[in-house]
């Protein structure tokens, strides 16, 4: 079965569902790596990704973000000249009541009946003003980082907005 929209897992509701040790079979975060770059040296400046609104980020969204994001400043500034992080953590599980269709779908479903939902993956559960991403460059990168920035924001489903200051 596809993967559902994450406009259907955007809105924030109810408790956040984050117990892995009482879930069974919780599934993995696809989240790639959380760190990006060169990790030992020291930059001047940084660009922060900053949420506007309060939602629920998928983990997928987060690696469509992280995925873009590298792949823009590893080749506008090299893969040794930036360094990025993702502060975000998907920490909450999403759950779907799986409705059955096609034909004889009334016989099999239960409708709403014991609706708690099966696991169906992650998200991050982000706050106005909260910083998703943050990317540190030397002063040469910053035009660059901006636009990593503004293509990675283009993958979450919040409007963000970018905060530039030396470190």
């Amino acid at each position: 079965m596809p993967q559902k929209p994450g406009s259907m897992y955007r809105e924030v509701k109810g408790q956040p569902y984050t117990r892995k040790e009482y879930i069974g079979g919780v599934p993995h975060v696809r989240v790639g790596q959380f760190t990006m770059g060169n990790r030992q040296a020291d930059f001047d400046y940084n660009v922060t990704l900053i949420a506007e609104e309060r939602c629920q980020i998928k983990d997928a969204a987060l690696e469509a973000a992280r995925v873009t994001l590298t792949r823009v400043l590893t080749k506008r500034v090299g893969e040794d000249n930036f360094r990025a992080k993702i502060l975000v953590y998907p920490h909450h599980v999403l759950r779907e009541n799986k409705q059955a269709t096609g034909a004889g779908a009334d016989r099999l479903s239960e409708g709403m009946r014991r609706s708690f939902g099966k696991k169906v993956g992650n998200a991050a559960r982000i706050e106005p003003n909260q910083e998703i991403i943050k990317i540190w460059v030397d002063e040469r990168g910053i035009e660059a980082a901006k636009e990593a920035a503004r293509k990675a924001s283009m993958k979450l489903p919040t409007p963000c907005r970018k905060k530039t200051s030396k470190n």
